[in-house]
């Protein structure tokens, strides 16, 4: 019996790759506020065309997963911007 972890090594890598996104909006948020959203668009353009160029389906759906993570992280910084006005999370004094 031959066992393939290609399958499990891509879930563990996509649960490190969006846990990885989750610290990077908050931080985001904070020090730029909703003004670099386009940071997160460029990422995922960028991966997400990289995936569609890479022949290796392991690197290529990575890259998709880092692509998909990055616009969903767009969603998430405005939400981030609410949750912050809210009080939930706390607002940058230096930057208003």
């Amino acid at each position: 019996m031959e066992l393939h972890f290609v399958g499990i090594i891509i879930g563990v890598a996509t649960f490190f790759i969006i846990g990885l996104f989750h610290p990077l909006v908050i931080k985001g948020e904070y020090y730029f506020g909703v003004g670099c959203w386009w940071a997160f668009a460029l990422v995922g353009v960028i991966t997400t065309v990289a995936s569609l160029l890479v022949a290796d389906i392991f690197w290529s759906t990575l890259l998709a997963v880092v692509g998909a993570s990055s616009f969903w992280s767009i969603k998430e910084l405005f939400d981030q911007r609410e949750r912050v006005r809210k009080g939930w999370f706390p607002k940058n004094p230096k930057r208003e």
